[in-house]
């Protein structure tokens, strides 16, 4: 199927933070992971790491951007290129919500600082 309709809802969802799946494996797509994510002001960035690369455009509001040691601040258009293995924080600027689409390639899994490894659930 080369079009996949956007869902009619949102498909997931975590205190302050909101994820709508559009291309996914379980949607029809085989390499990459494509979703829209929505995060609340005030909402606490959750650190952890990517086994694979990931991709984020902004859309909306403005981006607190934590990766490694560097710490920026990405506006609507901006792309934000997040390494893997490295230590990572994505919230919104003070003041403002946030709404980004995401790539991550399929397969991609986070880390968090315990070690706890798990495919998001919003790329499957």
């Amino acid at each position: 199927m080369p079009v996949l309709p956007t869902p009619p809802a949102h498909t997931h969802e975590v205190p302050g933070t909101r994820f709508t799946s559009l291309a996914t494996p379980s949607r029809g797509s085989a390499e990459n992971s494509v979703w829209i994510v929505e995060i609340t002001a005030g909402t606490v960035a959750t650190p952890h790491e990517l086994t694979r690369e990931e991709v984020f455009v902004v859309l909306e509001g403005t981006a607190d951007v934590l990766i490694g040691d560097e710490r920026s601040q990405a506006r609507p258009g901006d792309a934000i290129v997040v390494p893997p293995g490295l230590p990572f924080e994505l919230r919104p600027a003070t003041g403002s919500s946030l709404r980004a689409i995401c790539v991550l390639p399929v397969g991609g899994r986070a880390v968090l600082g315990d070690g706890t490894s798990f495919p998001p659930p919003w790329s499957l």
